[in-house]
């Protein structure tokens, strides 16, 4: 499933949203490209790094789980995570007000870190667990729970096998929820089929926004639009 885009109109233009898309437009863009291998050697997190089992790899940890958040492995990669954040984004903003919305984002991004050093330490060892992390996936998937809990009977107009379908949201982050946990339980045990994904940054990141979207919104949610 491919979103396009939602019927949930804004009070007011979405700027962290926006800052944040150029923000890793730009890293990728500027940081990344010019020489990807020192870039993520630089500045991605290493799970290791946690409990001192790796040597320290660029700049250590406690910043690398920020600066992590802003590099990505690929176009592909890039623009999944800036296609989510700009759809769902801009009405999670428009809840939480501005400088809410940011503090959740990298907090949900924290926490998506945070969960998937556990599960990686807890279930690899040696070379696995000094494997780069970088995305914004973890902190755009709390932006998701978010919306689930905000906005359930909105519409998001979806590809489907080549066909535009209009998905209520509650539908379609649900389904994207369950690929997540089923994805993230497979890797466990087929390491190989996890392709390289932190399934479980995505599930951290998620419970997180179903958790405190109710703590951080401060206006009543716009209702959807239907035509």
């Amino acid at each position: 499933m491919f979103p396009i885009k939602d019927n949930v109109p804004t009070r007011s233009f979405p700027l962290m949203t926006v800052l944040l898309i150029a923000a890793n437009v730009a890293v990728f863009v500027l940081y990344e490209l010019p020489d990807f291998d020192h870039a993520v050697s630089r500045l991605a997190y290493h799970p290791c790094e946690v409990t001192r089992e790796c040597p320290i790899v660029g700049e250590d940890w406690p910043l690398t789980a920020f600066t992590s958040m802003f590099m990505h492995a690929d176009w592909l990669h890039l623009g999944g995570n800036m296609l989510f954040l700009w759809i769902f984004g801009n009405n999670v903003e428009d809840t939480m007000g501005k400088i809410r919305f940011l503090v959740f984002y990298f907090l949900a991004g924290f926490t998506a870190t945070a969960l998937q050093t556990f599960v990686t330490l807890g279930s690899q060892e040696g070379a696995e667990t000094a494997i780069p992390n970088l995305g914004a996936s973890g902190a755009v998937s709390g932006v998701l729970g978010a919306y689930l809990i905000l906005l359930p009977t909105a519409s998001v107009l979806t590809i489907v096998f080549y066909v535009l379908v209009p998905v209520p949201a509650f539908l379609f982050l649900g389904v994207w929820f369950i690929f997540q946990l089923w994805s993230g339980g497979l890797s466990l045990t087929v390491p190989e089929a996890g392709g390289g994904v932190a399934f479980f940054a995505h599930v951290g990141g998620f419970v997180f926004g179903l958790l405190t979207v109710r703590a951080f919104a401060q206006r009543e949610r716009l209702r959807p639009v239907y035509r």
